[in-house]
């Protein structure tokens, strides 16, 4: 079985710089994982839905994959984004990303017929055998329209290479139940992490190993903040951290996080390109409301 313990801590998820034609501008996507390494999270993971890797061909997705391992240079650990809708391409970007350097992957289950679980673990089973590298599952039902069944979870913990899940919040908000039921039921030194980052707090107090976070991607100081005092016990400073962050859930609960995060890129002053067509870029009103979110986090 795989080590997960570079699926630990705080994962930040950076956007990818791209031209109207999905051009990948590594150079400005250097800048944008630099600064994250400089910040201190503990793992960057490129390609994911805020890395717009659904948007981008595979030749692209190797050249940001080239260009992240290239300025990380080994400095924290690299996780690369593999989702795609068939499973020989998914096994040809698994092969890419080992080959690239990256330290680990994250599949999530696209498609357009919708899989069945069966189907969906013999996904994941093609893809674990492709590579030597640890895979973290990607649990994301809003994107992807597929659950994972705890049963499903349970049957992938088993396999060689698949090391990590990232779950979407609760639905019940009970996330100490669900790490709980999760730790049973998978196999020992899976780690458990959480995306949806207005849930961050609860998730890591509750006892889940990692963040996978969308903000980090861009205010990594303020991420850490809230992620250290979490997972040190500090509840009064990790809820302090949260409310700080509050302004920012509310955009990303009305807008979608992916379309906020370029404006916020705009607003630190980093390139970023525009949102991948058919998504639209938001209006100047928004933009003013995430400059008072930025003003008010003091990252």
């Amino acid at each position: 079985m795989s080590d997960g313990s570079i699926f630990r801590g705080l994962s930040a998820f950076p956007l990818t710089p791209a031209d109207a034609d999905g051009v990948v501008d590594t150079q400005a996507l250097a800048v944008m994982i630099d600064r994250l390494v400089v910040a201190g999270v503990d793992s960057i993971a490129v390609l994911g839905s805020t890395g717009t890797y659904a948007y981008l061909d595979r030749s692209q997705r190797s050249r940001a994959l080239a260009a992240a391992v290239e300025t990380v240079a080994g400095r924290i650990p690299l996780v690369a984004g593999i989702g795609a809708m068939r499973t020989s391409w998914v096994c040809e970007l698994a092969r890419d990303a080992e080959r690239l350097g990256a330290d680990g992957l994250l599949l999530a289950p696209v498609s357009y017929t919708p899989l069945t679980q069966d189907e969906v673990f013999t996904h994941f089973e093609a893809a674990a055998a492709t590579t030597g590298l640890p895979v973290c599952i990607y649990n994301n039902p809003s994107t992807t329209h597929f659950s994972f069944s705890p049963e499903l979870v349970a049957r992938l913990s088993e396999l060689a290479n698949i090391a990590a899940i990232k779950m979407p919040l609760p639905v019940t908000g009970d996330f100490e139940r669900e790490v709980g039921q999760l730790r049973s039921s998978c196999r020992d030194g899976m780690t458990i992490g959480y995306s949806g980052d207005s849930g961050a707090a609860s998730a890591l107090l509750a006892g889940a190993d990692a963040w996978y976070s969308v903000v980090a991607g861009l205010l990594p100081a303020a991420a850490l903040r809230l992620t250290r005092a979490a997972t040190g016990g500090d509840r009064a400073a990790a809820l302090a951290a949260h409310t700080a962050f509050e302004p920012f859930w509310s955009l990303f609960s009305v807008h979608g996080s992916l379309r906020v995060m370029y404006l916020i890129a705009e607003q630190l002053g980093l390139k970023a390109g525009s949102p991948p067509l058919p998504i639209q870029p938001l209006p100047g009103s928004v933009s003013a409301a995430v400059a008072e979110a930025l003003h008010g986090l003091k990252d």
